[in-house]
Order: structure tokens, then sequence, then C-alpha cells
């Protein structure tokens, strides 16, 4: 079905600007631009979503080569953005903040495009947990540094819970796919969000650190008995947006 948001407020607005994807109502035809997408695919890295949208570009035989894929958001510093055919390739930064920012922006441009049937995939690099090195997780739960499935976000004062479920039979297609890949080993485990890459994901090399080297280890073997298998820092909030919006989404 369309792409919905749960904001009443933005009916009775004249205009809606997506200010850090340097996109608007007013002024663009987000329909004519948008209307067609069916994958939307996002990461970290700028670089590495131009790299995947020339991917994209070869392999769904779409003229030229690639070189030519022009930033949808060149207008603004903060996500750069490209396509090919139906396939939407964004950058969302690190972490839980930034990549919020953009799926409240991303979301309300396939609203207002009049979408339909969408499904948005999270690529990115992670710690692995007892996995071998190269592999790829795929997400069928994404989880807090207390290993539940919930994003917790401070609202008006008040703490507000999400659910973070992602789409099953997505990553059950996701993992069925990787079959037909054998460069790679794939599985499917929990995938752990913490605010933080270094005393939040248990690293002894930050600038502060206020664990011993014994209780980083006897978290990481608790995570792993919780069926963690990687940590991340924005599936939690990934997953609970796009499953309040109505996308179909994997990370």
């Amino acid at each position: 079905g369309l792409v919905c948001v749960k904001n009443p407020h933005l009916d009775s607005m004249e205009e809606d600007v997506l200010y850090h994807l340097a996109l608007g109502t007013k002024t663009h035809n987000l329909p004519a631009m948008f209307g067609d997408i069916k994958f939307v695919c996002v990461g970290g890295s700028p670089e590495r979503m131009r790299a995947f949208a020339q991917l994209m570009q070869r392999e769904l035989g779409l003229a030229g080569d690639g070189e030519e894929l022009a930033d949808i958001c060149a207008g603004s510093d903060r996500y750069a953005m490209y396509r090919a055919g139906p396939v939407l390739s964004i950058s969302h930064g690190m972490g839980i903040p930034s990549i919020s920012i953009m799926l409240h922006e991303l979301i309300k441009l396939l609203h207002h495009a009049r979408c339909r049937d969408v499904t948005i995939i999270r690529m990115g690099t992670s710690g692995g947990l007892g996995v071998e090195a190269g592999s790829v997780v795929i997400t069928d739960v994404a989880v807090d540094s207390s290993f539940k499935p919930r994003f917790e976000q401070v609202v008006l004062g008040d703490v507000v819970v999400r659910s973070t479920e992602l789409d099953k039979d997505l990553a059950e297609e996701l993992l069925a796919c990787s079959k037909q890949i054998p460069d790679f080993p794939t599985l499917m485990g929990h995938t752990m969000c913490t605010y933080d890459f270094y005393e939040g994901q248990g690293r002894l090399d930050g600038a502060l650190c206020s664990f011993s080297s014994e209780k980083k280890l006897e978290y990481l073997r608790r995570a792993y008995e919780a069926g963690v298998r990687n940590i991340e820092m924005e599936s939690t909030a990934f997953a609970a947006l796009c499953g309040l919006c109505g996308l179909r989404g994997e990370s």
C-alpha cells in the first residue's frame, strides 16, 4: 500500500520542506521524481551509496555506466541520494540521530510522491559477534544494549517505547537469495544497536573506558547467548520508523 505518515499536522501545512534532503513539496514535483520508486537502500557513507547506485545501474541494464549519476541532495551537505531506475540509494551518516533525521524526511518524501509497496533495506558495516569475519548478518530482530527488542526515545520529557520488529518474510527472502552467492557466509541473527561506538560497544580504546577487559568479555558473552550476532548504531531506529509508517524493512 501507500507509504503512510503518522502526523496529522502535515495536512495543514502549505509546504513541507525536506530541509536536510534539499527537497520540498513546492520546489519539486515529488510524484514525478519518485513516484515509481519500489526499493530504497540506505547506508552510512555517501561514497558507498553512490557506488551501490552505480552497481544497480549495471545490474538493471540501464543506459550509461553510472558515472553520470547525480546527487539528488546536492543542495545539502548532510546526505547523498542517487537513483537507478526503481532503486533509491541514500546515505544516512552514523548513529541513531543521523539516520532518524534522514528517515523522517525520506518517509515524508515517499508519502508525498505517492509511492506504493516500497521495500527498504539498510546495508552497512558492523562488528560481528562470534561469526566469521566478512559474514553478512541478516537481522531477524533489532535489539537495544539490554538485548530488548525496543527503541526508546524521550519525547517532550516522556519515554516513548516503540517496537523494532522487522519484516520476517523479507529476511527469509534475503537469506534464500544469499544461497546463490557463495562468495561470503550469510546468517540470520539479532542485531544490537548502541548509542556509541566506543564504551557502548565494549571497546577498550576510546578516550574513556569505565570497565575492565573481563567485564567486556562477560557482556559480549551475554549478548551472544541472547542471540546477538552483530553490533551497530542504527537498527532500532530504522526498524521502529519503518514499521510505524508501513515500509517493508530489513537491516
